[in-house]
């Protein structure tokens, strides 16, 4: 362990400030529904762990692990207030990871694109970016405030207004395949692919907006598993991890 430590102390990391898009299901652990307080400890930990490297951290966090708009939105619900109540979630998560930085006594703020200003500061593109100077981690909830937009859209619009030199998709798998390797035992495991193929062959990363908006603005992203040792602190020193999606 002290070897492994050491190991990555002499090494210098690729980027300095980063975007890291969290779904829900990141917080829920093992259990079915809702939020587990171990799995919110264990992000904590991988996010402190960057912070204590010197990298600047935001945060953009979904809400699949209390509701799902869209799934709602299927059945009896209209879409927009079933998007609605999906930022809603986003909230209860945020501020239940913020809530576990703290306890490791690692500054963080929440910063919400739906005004709730009894709980959590509305976003604001000026005090988010200070805050992003003076060390604090940024946990962005409530998507972009709008229906009909994803948290992976939000996630986009967030890197680029921060000014983040990659977004990291955190997953429960290790990277992107040819096709769903839950379905086809060879699915090939794809190390690089670019935006334009993932727009074209439909690879299920991140939703097109997300994706278009990145490649317009040449922003790189790494999908990866959130879960596997190191993994997280392997993409901040731009290791072989999980999948980049760069330009051509």
């Amino acid at each position: 362990m002290l070897l492994a430590l050491e190991s990555w102390a002499v090494k210098k990391v690729a980027y300095k400030r980063i975007l890291l898009k969290l779904s829900g299901e990141a917080l829920m652990g093992d259990r079915g529904y809702g939020i587990d307080p171990a799995a919110c400890r264990k992000v904590a930990l991988s996010v402190q762990s960057l912070v204590q490297l010197g990298v600047q951290v935001s945060i953009v966090i979904g809400g699949g692990n209390i509701f799902r708009g869209v799934q709602a939105s299927s059945t009896q619900m209209l879409r927009t207030p079933a998007d609605q109540v999906g930022m809603l979630a986003t909230l209860m998560n945020g501020i239940c990871l913020q809530q576990a930085l703290q306890s490791l006594h690692c500054a963080s703020h929440v910063m919400s694109a739906i005004a709730c200003d009894a709980i959590v500061e509305s976003y604001s593109w000026k005090n988010a970016l200070a805050y992003l100077e003076q060390g604090r981690v940024l946990i962005f909830v409530g998507g972009t405030g709008n229906p009909y937009f994803t948290t992976d859209s939000a996630a986009a619009l967030r890197a680029l207004e921060m000014g983040a030199e990659v977004l990291f998709k955190a997953t429960k798998v290790d990277g992107i395949y040819d096709k769903d390797p839950l379905q086809f035992p060879d699915a090939l495991k794809l190390d690089r692919v670019t935006y334009s193929e993932v727009l074209a062959k439909q690879l299920r990363v991140m939703d097109a907006t997300a994706i278009a908006l990145c490649r317009e603005n040449r922003i790189p992203i790494r999908v990866f598993n959130m879960f596997s040792d190191d993994s997280l602190k392997a993409a901040v020193y731009n290791e072989t991890v999980g999948t980049l999606v760069v330009g051509e």
